[in-house]
């Protein structure tokens, strides 16, 4: 493969997570990160990234692996294989209605693992890139002429169906990321434009808008409450990336 294939193993037996490190290494792929529950999953993918989860079903923690698969779809759409012992009809039900890419019992040959893995990527990318024409095409209909943003004292102007469209800063919310997309959210609609999450925070150059996460950026004026992992704009949960806590937190001086 022209670009090495970053994986996350969720398997609650050390040294078996370790043996399918080395073997996937040996086959060429990147091993980003070893887990051994659910909940350390969902981190993981909100904050590397991940290509493909392989998940074992029987792990630690509150969720076994097809709960864990179904969180992690809540956060990121990503294609995943179940590896496990587990052969009976029942757990395979369960496991098929989440829509893996394969499902490998346990032993299994590496070279069985590495095929299901590149077939995997295969068809996860042909169906991405079908997606994104289909996004294409929804939002060249839905924003025909549209050709930027404007300013206007405390209010920014987005051009579409021929004319433009006032949203005072006050009414956003926030932001977020969609590949080259990002999301304008206001509390009673969302506006979608062709401009990277970065790039519209440096158009409205103000100090209200803070990126909190690699995929959203909030206005301050709307935080109403948070914790260490979540902000919360009044009904709206946003998540807080590792790597923007510490900032996020300076903004706030103690008394």
């Amino acid at each position: 493969m022209d670009q090495k294939v970053n994986i996350l193993i969720v398997e609650d037996e050390g040294i078996v997570a370790l043996e399918l490190q080395e073997s996937l290494q040996k086959e060429g792929f990147d091993v980003a990160a070893i887990v051994d529950n659910g909940q350390e999953a969902v981190e993981v993918i909100k904050e590397r990234n991940i290509d493909m989860v392989l998940l074992d079903i029987n792990i630690k923690g509150a969720w076994d692996g097809i709960e864990t698969a179904l969180q992690l779809r809540k956060h990121k759409t990503i294609p995943f294989i179940y590896v496990t012992a587990y052969a009976d009809n029942n757990t395979f039900e369960r496991a098929k209605a989440t829509m893996p890419s394969a499902y490998l019992i346990k032993p299994f040959r590496i070279n069985d693992l590495r095929k299901a893995i590149e077939l995997a990527m295969f068809h996860f990318t042909q169906q991405m890139e079908n997606f994104q024409v289909a996004k294409e095409k929804l939002y060249k209909k839905e924003n025909q002429d549209l050709d930027g943003i404007l300013h206007f004292n405390n209010a920014i102007f987005i051009k579409q169906n021929y004319k433009y469209n006032k949203i005072p800063y006050e009414d956003i919310t926030y932001l977020k990321a969609d590949g080259n997309y990002t999301y304008i959210q206001t509390s009673g609609k969302k506006y979608v434009i062709k401009y990277s999450l970065q790039s519209v925070i440096d158009i409205f150059n103000t100090g209200k808008f803070i990126r909190v996460h690699r995929s959203y950026a909030i206005n301050m004026d709307h935080l109403t409450s948070f914790n260490e992992n979540f902000i919360y704009l009044s009904e709206e949960e946003i998540p807080i990336g590792r790597n923007y806590k510490d900032l996020f937190m300076q903004l706030f001086k103690p008394l």
